[in-house]
């Protein structure tokens, strides 16, 4: 029995529903860089391997990310973010372009566009480069009146916190979006929450959780610990991915636990785009949290077995 079979889901049925989704994404956006290679010597100038690069890709990163597992699955994606004004960020928006993604990258050109350099060789990373800029506080603004204007046309509201600086109005975003209705996930960054607070639902992983909460050392601890957290944020709910213990969602009437779907883990980068702009999408398409649950955990389950800031496609989903 398929995986949609056990959920009581239709595949005809669900694949209509997310192609009317429409899921607005917001956050720090970044060009994901690889150069893969061969590593045969160590350098003569230092004690640092020598990779001979053969290949090189690029993919859409961080909150474009988010963007393209909902574009994968099936769903309408728009995008909004801030990137520099130069040939990283011109390489993105064909990127986002060629997925189908509805984008407005608005460019700062006193900044330059987050890039992530990984040298990759028989599939270890060597090392990984940064470029990253804090946008302007008018390019800010300016991005802050387009989300006002379009919030309404949108079911669903992701906001991506990459801790970039791009979603430093972050507390109005989700005043905005509440007032129109629209559910808002957040996916957080740093150890200050109150910012998020009024949010539909947050996506903290383990190690994220523990920075603002503190250990734990049973179920039971975790749960009220989660719940503390709930409650001191107004959130409908929390969601804690687990990594190899899977995730738990915790609403007011209790927690629900789902177990890891992983075969294989290959590489957990950007497993939690996939986790949000799964549940997203699927609470787009009028499925109930726990449900949409079950398909985040399932889909996250298939990108951690591929290289890099990978997605999970509507097909691959629907075959298990």
């Amino acid at each position: 029995m398929s995986l949609l079979q056990q959920l009581g889901l239709a595949p005809e049925t669900l694949g209509s529903k997310l192609a009317a989704s429409r899921v607005l994404v917001v956050g720090d956006v970044m060009l994901d860089r690889y150069w893969f290679g061969d590593v045969s010597r160590i350098s003569p100038e230092a004690p640092v391997p020598v990779a001979r690069i053969n290949r090189m890709e690029e993919r859409a990163g961080g909150a474009a990310n988010v963007a393209r597992n909902i574009a994968g699955l099936g769903g309408q994606a728009t995008i909004l973010s801030v990137v520099g004004d130069d040939e990283a960020a011109t390489a993105l928006a064909r990127l986002l372009a060629a997925d189908g993604i509805q984008a407005s990258l608005k460019r700062d050109p006193e900044i330059s566009t987050t890039v992530k350099l990984r040298v990759v060789a028989r599939q270890q990373q060597l090392i990984r480069l940064d470029f990253e800029d804090a946008p302007s506080h008018e390019i800010l603004a300016d991005k802050l009146d387009e989300y006002a204007a379009i919030v309404a046309e949108h079911d669903v509201v992701i906001l991506s916190d990459y801790g970039k600086g791009g979603l430093t109005h972050v507390a109005r975003m989700i005043a905005l979006a509440r007032a129109a209705g629209k559910p808002v996930l957040i996916d957080p960054k740093g150890d200050d929450y109150s910012k998020y607070a009024g949010a539909t639902l947050l996506t903290p992983n383990r190690s994220e959780f523990r920075q603002v909460a503190g250990s734990w050392q049973t179920e039971e601890q975790l749960s009220a610990k989660a719940e503390a957290l709930r409650a001191a944020l107004q959130l409908d709910a929390l969601l804690v991915t687990r990594s190899e213990e899977g995730m738990t969602l915790f609403r007011a009437d209790g927690a629900v636990h789902e177990p890891t779907l992983a075969k294989e883990v290959y590489d957990v980068s950007g497993a939690g785009d996939t986790v949000i702009g799964t549940l997203g999408l699927m609470l787009a398409a009028g499925l109930d949290m726990p449900l949409a649950m079950s398909l985040a955990n399932a889909a996250a389950g298939i990108v951690v077995a591929k290289l890099g800031t990978a997605v999970c496609h509507q097909r691959e989903l629907f075959a298990l």
